[in-house]
């Protein structure tokens, strides 16, 4: 009976170790237990993309992932960040040291205290539509690219989710006259903003903008050219870009549509550190600037000092740019 005894409790013991032996592999491999299975790298590698099967009619929505998106989120979560920070953040840099070096540029000859019509109405109205949209289309376009890592968190997820989506509001519906604007723009301005030889001998001798210097120009500088262009060209870009996003799949597919969000948003932030030092200028860096898009007219020895073959023109002499003589306003109160 005790060797009986002896018999079960070997036989037991035996089972038991037994089972440790087997046991110890299986427990070494819930470690990682899809350490075999494919991974998402081998699929791209191999298929170029991950893509299933649907029963949707809508076939492209079985791409789960492509190369080309990868791509387009590190463009969009990494480098447009640092291509925005330096633009911008590089121009508000230079204008301060600009503005604390040069200070604002100062009518030489004072006032005359006689005016001259710059602008028509018409022209002012085109020019603080389209600001108003672009200002508000710049702010909520850099939103989008900055939005989550420097807003939400001074605002919170609830009040930063609420802004996002009436800042998406406005940046869709305000393309509309935006676009307008900028056909206007084009439109009114073409005759005097293509360049001349005036421009050249206006660039050399830094504009009036470096220096004391006061170079001729007609109704538009070289300076003022450029910005006209770059809100034309830059203006034409963004708003065809953005409508082929509005509406997708109605130009190009998706990968169209990535390339197509890479110069939308290249363009936008570059446009934004251009107008910038124009609202610059067009402010605290120039005397008399603003009056020009404000009442519309002008102080008659800043169109000496800055626009003098202008000047000449509205007086009744001729130049390259024919433009109808202006009538000179009794002097300014």
């Amino acid at each position: 009976m005790a060797s009986f005894g002896k018999l079960v409790r070997l036989a037991f013991g035996a089972c038991a170790l037994l089972l440790v032996i087997m046991a110890a592999p299986a427990s070494t491999q819930q470690v990682n237990p899809t350490a075999s299975s494919v991974k998402e790298q081998q699929l791209l590698q191999e298929l170029n993309r991950i893509q299933g099967r649907v029963s949707i009619p809508d076939q492209r929505s079985g791409v789960l992932e492509q190369p080309q998106g990868r791509e387009w989120r590190e463009f969009r979560n990494v480098t447009l960040r640092w291509i925005g920070g330096v633009a911008i953040i590089g121009m508000l840099a230079l204008l301060v040291i600009f503005y604390l070096t040069r200070g604002m540029v100062r009518l030489e000859s004072g006032r005359s205290g006689r005016t001259i019509v710059r602008f028509t109405l018409f022209e002012r109205f085109v020019h603080w539509m389209t600001a108003t949209c672009f200002i508000i289309l710049a702010i909520s376009g850099l939103n989008i690219t900055f939005g989550r890592p420097l807003l939400l968190p001074l605002i919170g997820f609830e009040a930063f989710s609420e802004w996002s989506q009436w800042a998406k509001y406005a940046h869709n519906y305000l393309s509309f006259p935006f676009t307008v604007g900028v056909v206007l723009i084009f439109l009114m301005w073409i005759a005097g903003n293509l360049p001349n030889k005036v421009d050249v001998a206006w660039i050399k001798r830094g504009g009036g903008i470096v220096g004391h210097d006061h170079p001729p120009a007609y109704r538009f500088n070289a300076g003022q050219k450029m910005i006209y262009w770059i809100v034309v060209i830059g203006g034409g870009l963004v708003a065809a870009t953005g409508y082929e996003l509005m509406f997708p799949f109605y130009v190009s597919g998706i990968e169209g549509m990535q390339m197509a969000q890479i110069i939308h948003s290249v363009v936008a932030v570059l446009f934004v550190a251009a107008m910038i030092a124009h609202i610059y200028i067009g402010t605290i860096g120039m005397e008399g600037a603003f009056e020009a898009m404000g009442s519309g007219e002008v102080d008659l020895n800043w169109a000496r000092e800055h626009h003098s073959l202008w000047l000449d023109e509205q007086s009744g002499r001729t130049g390259p740019n024919d433009q109808k003589p202006q009538p000179v306003t009794a002097a300014a109160e």
